[in-house]
């Protein structure tokens, strides 16, 4: 599955990401807000996108990971989708980038072909996101996206031995505007 904006790829994850997901998943900046921690080994790595090409051949899909590349073929970043109950039509949604990409507005933009995906391939009604609330860019993304936030989830987030309070953010179909 491909989905493609005006400056980015967003292609299903591969076996042969591996390398760029695991040099990505070990950069302190990457996990500054990441719940996953640092990869002990690239073999750690090996069994999470493992386990994310299995949900591929799944029927019904519950979870969707995409690897964001902009027309280079540059590995820039990760996004995924995960399917809640059928009978709420929702999904939640996560995302993270390269440091090195960073302020381009590629979140933004690989976000809403997320939303657009979510809305009118999948036929979802809500979508929801969590943010640390001290993660300052993050926040700022959802909400360009029209994100609304719904609530604060207290030391919710497991980061570094630590718990970390999370905000609650959720967009309905009849908020994304196409």
């Amino acid at each position: 599955m491909l989905l493609q904006t005006e400056r980015l790829l967003l292609r299903e994850v591969l076996m042969d990401d591996l390398n760029d997901i695991h040099k990505f998943h070990s950069l302190p900046e990457t996990d500054k807000y990441n719940t996953l921690g640092i990869p002990g080994s690239i073999i750690e790595t090996e069994t999470l996108i493992s386990s994310w090409i299995q949900t591929q051949g799944e029927l019904p899909r519950k979870k969707y990971v995409f690897v964001i590349e902009n027309l280079a073929h540059n590995f820039i970043g990760l996004v995924g989708i995960n399917i809640g109950k059928p009978n709420y039509f929702n999904a939640e949604i996560w995302y993270k980038l390269h440091p090195h990409f960073w302020n381009n507005g590629y979140a933004i933009e690989s976000l809403k072909a997320i939303l657009f995906f979510c809305f009118t391939e999948l036929k979802l009604h809500r979508i929801e996101a969590g943010c640390a609330t001290k993660n300052v860019a993050s926040i700022k993304v959802l909400e360009k996206a029209k994100f609304i936030r719904e609530g604060l989830c207290r030391k919710i987030l497991p980061i570094r031995g630590e718990w970390i309070d999370n905000y609650f953010y959720a967009i309905l179909e009849e908020d994304f505007c196409i």
